[in-house]
């Protein structure tokens, strides 16, 4: 059974974790942290509304309906979706979009390896 952690992502009231491999969990908070401090750097109009990553934890027990968790995968890939879609014409996007895409590939990888293994 693979090892999981949860980032906690804050976006005004709403709460979710991001549930990810625990060798990945760091790099989505790395991520989270560089996206945020570049994302007022980027000049497009409509630029994608991050939510804070505010914890990491070992295990999550909900006790409400309002909190949800989320696969690292889809919220990756969600996240990809969004910065793509920026028109950017001043900022160099690509790097960001780079950063985004090796953590996509890496947590691709990590669940076909857990196929395999199952």
């Amino acid at each position: 059974m693979a090892t999981m952690r949860y980032v906690l992502m804050q976006q005004q009231t709403k709460l979710t974790f991001i549930e990810m491999p625990a060798t990945h969990a760091y790099q989505l908070s790395a991520l989270n942290l560089r996206l945020r401090k570049e994302i007022d750097k980027l000049t497009a109009e409509e630029v994608p509304n991050l939510p804070y990553a505010v914890a990491e934890c070992d295990a999550v027990e909900l006790h409400t309906d309002f909190v949800h968790i989320q696969s690292g995968l889809d919220y990756i890939n969600d996240l990809e979706a969004d910065f793509a879609a920026v028109k950017e014409k001043s900022y160099p996007l690509i790097s960001l979009l780079t950063e985004i895409r090796a953590l996509q590939a890496q947590l691709e990888q990590w669940y076909e390896e857990l196929e395999d293994q199952e």
